[in-house]
């Protein structure tokens, strides 16, 4: 991935810039303290993600981004949240808050990964969109529960909890919740990320199973989800609201 750093603060762009030097596999085109700057370079160079503060002289972020015909991903670092709204509206990747924690930055990093990689993929087999997870494989997973792997079908799961060292999978047809020694990492590594969501620190939910969403929770049916607040952003742009 290729991306631009922008703020009109050098000690921000530092920090950004040494937070992707730490996590690799990205490469820095330009940094710019100038928004207008950054459009020339922006039209010129390839571009595959964007680091964009909000509040800047001469060109906000948010006009920045409405000022492009062609929008790479971006992720806002701004010290403002009263922006996170429009921020989403126009399709940010994530929303970060200054002082940005290195963990935080690791995890809208992560996900912008996710997303360039779905979008390469679907260009190179585009056939593989349109039917996914059942023709891949991907429809089941196995997780081990009292001494045997238990195999789970996908659509079966409506969410899962966190309890300390284990998950607790809540099926559709059953209301025994399946038991696993195991972390959210290793859940959400086997789980399709355009299904599964994460949505609180002790939660992830499968999409398909949302019926409503409250100002701080999800409704699954006749159950409730927290919304966490490190999460509402991203949770707000995957559901397009």
């Amino acid at each position: 991935m290729r991306c631009v750093i922008i703020d009109d603060e050098p000690l921000a762009i530092e920090v950004v810039e040494s937070y992707v030097n730490t996590i690799g596999g990205i490469e820095i085109v330009a940094t710019c303290t100038n928004p207008l700057e950054a459009i020339r370079i922006l039209n010129k160079h390839k571009v595959d993600l964007v680091f964009l503060d909000i509040e800047m002289p001469n060109l906000t972020g948010i006009d920045l981004v409405k000022s492009i015909d062609h929008v790479p991903q971006f992720i806002f670092t701004t010290a403002y949240p009263k922006y996170a709204l429009e921020g989403f509206n126009l399709h940010a990747t994530d929303y970060l808050l200054k002082p940005i924690p290195f963990p935080r930055f690791l995890k809208a990093v992560s996900r912008a990964r996710e997303k360039y990689e779905l979008e390469n993929r679907g260009k190179e087999t585009p056939v593989a969109i349109t039917k996914p997870e059942v023709e891949s494989g991907d429809n089941f997973i196995f997780v081990r529960s009292e001494y045997e792997n238990i195999k789970i079908n996908l659509n079966e799961i409506r969410y899962i909890e966190g309890l300390k060292d284990y998950i607790k999978l809540h099926l559709q047809h059953t209301s025994k919740a399946v038991l696993t020694l195991s972390n959210f990492k290793d859940i959400q590594e086997k789980l399709p990320p355009l299904r599964f969501l994460r949505v609180h620190r002790s939660y992830v939910v499968n999409i398909d199973y949302i019926t409503a969403i409250q100002k701080t929770k999800l409704v699954l049916g006749d159950t409730r989800i927290p919304i966490g607040e490190t999460y509402k952003p991203q949770v707000l742009n995957r559901l397009k609201i």
